[in-house]
């Protein structure tokens, strides 16, 4: 099978009401070679912050501690690189990073089931270690798909899989804790996933992409992207994961000053 070859630039901008005092950032921007991947190169640039060190979390993410230069009223992080794909699809197998699969089943604050997830994974039926695992998880992906329809503007970062699932709307990240948070109420580890994809449509997108993954009894991790109806195949790059968003954010941080910020975000993905 050849390889799609990609090409990926991430730049994003804060810009500050007023001159920073202090901050820092953790930046997981950076891919690894893993099934169905083959990073050739990838390189962060920094202006207006530090790099401080660097390592590998409790997922196996690559991790950058940067902290924001003093005085500074706009910092960007540009991270851009070459990622060769195959299709596997969706199945990832392996586990690595330092945590325990039972602890995926772990729900967190923005995953936590309530009566509509309660009741969806009754509708689902199969649960980990049932007669087919597989089907019942692409029926799960489906029947989110019919009742969360994809819309932009009307959730947010803090939004839950209980509060999405009653509005029934929502974007990938929506769609992805939704998923997650009824294949473990059904018994099975599931973790978030940030990267990107390859758009059939368009180069210039405003946003990495998020999907899902579920530990399958008779294949390993397999993912679901629920927002556009797949499990993930050769136009898809993973670069971190995390019992939900927060913990595979692009970036994520704080920082100490006064007034507010402006962020904006310019993704490009093209096969070269």
């Amino acid at each position: 099978m050849t390889p799609v070859h990609l090409s990926i630039s991430h730049e994003t901008v804060y810009q500050f009401d007023r001159p920073v005092r202090f901050g820092l950032q953790e930046l997981r921007l950076t891919p690894r070679s893993s099934a169905g991947q083959r990073v050739v190169s990838w390189e962060t640039e920094l202006d207006g912050g530090v790099r401080e060190a660097s390592f590998e979390d409790q997922h196996g993410n690559r991790v950058e501690l940067i902290s924001l230069t003093p005085g500074r009223s706009e910092v960007r992080i540009h991270s851009r690189g070459e990622v060769d794909t195959t299709d596997t699809g969706g199945v990832i197998a392996v586990h690595d990073g330092f945590t325990p699969l039972w602890l995926f089943r772990r729900p967190t604050s923005l995953t936590r089931p309530g009566p509509g997830v309660r009741d969806l994974a009754r509708q689902v039926g199969s649960g980990a270690g049932g007669s087919d695992e597989v089907t019942s998880m692409h029926d799960l992906a489906r029947r989110i798909g019919e009742k969360v329809a994809y819309t932009v503007g009307r959730t947010h970062v803090g939004s839950t899989a209980e509060e999405v699932l009653e509005a029934g709307h929502g974007v990938c990240q929506d769609h992805a804790h939704l998923f997650i948070s009824t294949a473990r109420e059904l018994g099975h580890p599931a973790r978030y996933v940030s990267g990107y994809l390859l758009m059939d449509d368009r180069i210039d997108q405003d946003a990495s992409h998020g999907w899902a993954e579920v530990w399958l009894d008779e294949l390993g991790w397999v993912g679901f992207d629920i927002s556009n109806g797949i499990c993930p195949d050769d136009r898809y790059v993973r670069v971190a994961t995390g019992l939900d968003y927060r913990e595979a954010a692009p970036i994520s941080g704080l920082r100490e000053g006064e007034g507010g910020e402006h962020l904006s975000v310019a993704v490009q993905v093209q096969q070269q």
